[in-house]
């Protein structure tokens, strides 16, 4: 299963292959050659397809687990500062994805979205520390039950040139759905409340919808 923002990237991306198929068939020679051609078709087609595939899962739907939005490794656990929203010190959780994670962003909590921004900005590679603040990035804050108001982040990277955001202010959050994409790269932020117990270590690789990063049980 593939994710729609990708079905045209896939389609463009099927024609360039077809067609280098036949142009390598007649125009390429020796045969070692076309076959050389014809495996670097092959990786691009699964590169892509790899990219953009949206596996099915479905989160527990529990209030008082906070689950990863999305597939990466965690790279940061620190309390900071939240100059956006809050305003005040929160727990940050920070996600890296490589290119080849699932790049679906899924919602990490139900509720609902009381707050969704986008902001342009510059393309520094996602693990650098003012990346936060100063790349392309769109900032969803979903209204919980258990934990009051959780913020994630979505944030480009040095590869990623566009940020889809699904999520609009008075939207109902359900936990585990998609929300959004990111493509090629990135990174995503999440901002809990201070003192919430955390499920995760330092460089834990997660799976968004089914991995727990901070649970009141």
């Amino acid at each position: 299963m593939f994710h729609k923002e990708g079905y045209t990237i896939i389609i463009i991306t099927l024609l360039i292959v077809a067609v280098g198929f036949i142009a390598t068939q007649t125009w390429v020679s020796p045969v070692w050659l076309q076959y050389v051609c014809y495996g670097a078709l092959a990786v691009l087609l699964i590169l892509i397809l790899q990219f953009f595939r949206n596996p099915t899962r479905t989160a527990n739907g529990t209030i008082d687990e906070i689950i990863a939005p999305v597939d990466g490794k965690v790279v940061v656990i620190e309390e900071v500062y939240e100059r956006e929203y809050f305003k005040e010190n929160r727990l940050q959780v920070s996600i890296f994805m490589s290119p080849i994670n699932v790049h679906v962003t899924r919602y990490p909590a139900a509720g609902e979205v009381v707050y969704s921004k986008y902001h342009p900005g510059k393309y520094l590679v996602a693990w650098h520390p003012k990346a936060s603040e100063e790349n392309e990035r769109t900032t969803v804050v979903v209204r919980t039950t258990s934990f009051g108001d959780i913020l994630y982040r979505q944030i480009a990277g040095a590869m990623a040139k566009r940020i889809v955001n699904y999520a609009k202010k008075g939207d109902n959050a359900v936990q585990g759905k998609d929300s959004g994409f990111i493509k090629f790269g990135s990174r995503v932020d999440l901002y809990l409340p201070v003192g919430t117990p955390i499920a995760v270590k330092l460089n834990q690789k997660v799976k968004g919808a089914e991995s727990i990063i901070a649970t009141l049980k």
